[in-house]
């Protein structure tokens, strides 16, 4: 009994492993499309930088060869037009404001999924403009503090203008205009990093320190992350 109650929980675990990595690879495909439809057809990433980065995530999270080949190939098929990015607005529980970004062939199933999941969970969707205006869209470079010493990254972080830098225990989170995103590869060059994409940054910050409040929040941005249309969530939690 212990045998097959101990195989039957590998087997659960496994079955969620490959769910949330289809979940992943599935994200990444509509971004990578996205990214060449965005770039009017260029399927070069090194003409494309928006294709590049979205290229990078997948090579990061180790998606095979042939689903970005699909992806890529998709971008400039005859379905290519299905799939847009759009931003929407919301609110959680106690108020704190969402920025989620979705990449979706079906904007009214998407924006269904949405308003359920914030309905269910004290939340509701806003108007176009409502919470926006608290977040600064910006690049975000995420690096891993023992491939890059602090010297160098004051010197990116000139070179970008950058507006805030987060250092913690293991990671520099760099802040800089959106504008200078399609640069980064000129001013890198043989610098490691972990990830560079569009962020969406609060200009203030709201405070919890009730367990059970960060509790409730993070779970209604893991089910909206959860979606395969929503690419990320933002919050000034």
């Amino acid at each position: 009994m212990s045998g097959h109650s101990k195989w039957s929980n590998i087997k659960r675990k496994k079955e969620a492993n490959d769910k949330i990595r289809g979940n992943i690879f599935g994200k990444l495909s509509h971004l990578i499309t996205l990214s060449v439809v965005e770039g009017g057809g260029n399927t070069d990433p090194d003409n494309n930088v928006k294709l590049r980065l979205a290229i990078e995530k997948a090579h990061a999270s180790n998606m095979p060869k042939e689903n970005i080949k699909r992806a890529i190939e998709k971008g400039v098929g005859p379905d290519k037009n299905q799939i847009k990015e759009i931003i929407y607005e919301g609110f959680g529980p106690y108020g704190v404001s969402l920025i989620i970004l979705a990449a979706t062939d079906n904007q009214n199933r998407t924006l269904s999924e949405i308003r359920n999941i914030l309905e269910k969970h004290q939340g509701k969707l806003g108007n176009s403009g409502s919470v926006s205006y608290q977040f600064q869209k910006c690049g975000l470079i995420v690096f891993d503090e023992s491939q890059v010493d602090q010297d160098k990254i004051l010197m990116i972080s000139d070179q970008l203008k950058a507006f805030d830098i987060i250092e913690t225990e293991d990671r520099y989170y760099l802040y800089f205009p959106y504008e200078h995103l399609g640069h980064i590869k000129n001013f890198l060059k043989d610098v490691r990093y972990e990830s560079a994409e569009v962020d969406f940054k609060p200009q203030t910050i709201m405070p919890f320190t009730d367990d059970e409040k960060i509790k409730k929040i993070s779970e209604l941005i893991d089910l909206l992350e959860a979606s395969d249309d929503i690419q990320k969530v933002f919050t000034n939690l």
